[in-house]
């Protein structure tokens, strides 16, 4: 401690990761996953959670990661990432730090289908999601999920143009 003592505290051991936000600056829309997580289900019941690609790095470099993640579990070759940050996913309890990219694309950069690895058993739903949506979401306490709510809040304040909603008119069927 600070001031010398010393204490017992247990830690897990999870090593660094990545998150990334998608989104379609023409479209006005993000691309999150959804998928079943074991302690939402165990607290509350609540059987999938919203989230934006993410995962464990398997190599050294943050940007490798997230562009083979967003391929991985939405189908996305990125090209450009915007660095939103480095945070402690849980400070008190977890070594694992995380890199947070916000990354435009365009729909001719959807080269996969996306869904997570059948040998890690994710079983990915690719959800696209119009940002003026996502933003609702947000006001409402509507996203469960700490990353994916800092991911896209630090959006709306770097390109609040994006959360617009729509004329009618322009509005895809």
């Amino acid at each position: 401690m600070p001031d010398g003592s010393r204490i017992t505290r247990e830690i897990e051991d999870h090593g660094p990761a990545v998150a990334v936000l998608p989104y379609d600056p023409e479209r006005r829309v993000a691309l999150l996953v959804r998928q079943f997580r074991t302690p939402p289900c165990f607290v509350d019941g609540t059987p999938s959670v919203l989230e934006a690609p993410a995962g464990l790095r398997e190599e050294d470099d943050p940007e490798a990661c997230a562009r083979r993640e967003a391929f991985e579990e939405v189908g996305l070759r990125l090209s450009r990432l915007e660095p939103a940050g480095r945070v402690w996913a849980l400070p008190g309890l977890s070594t694992e730090r995380m890199d947070l990219f916000l990354a435009p694309y365009r729909a001719a950069d959807r080269e996969g289908t996306g869904g997570g690895l059948a040998e890690e058993h994710e079983s990915i739903e690719v959800v696209e999601i119009a940002l003026h949506d996502l933003a609702a979401m947000a006001d409402r306490g509507g996203i469960a999920d700490m990353k994916t709510l800092c991911l896209t809040q630090t959006l709306r304040l770097r390109h609040p143009d994006l959360f617009a909603d729509l004329p009618a008119g322009d509005r895809e069927a």
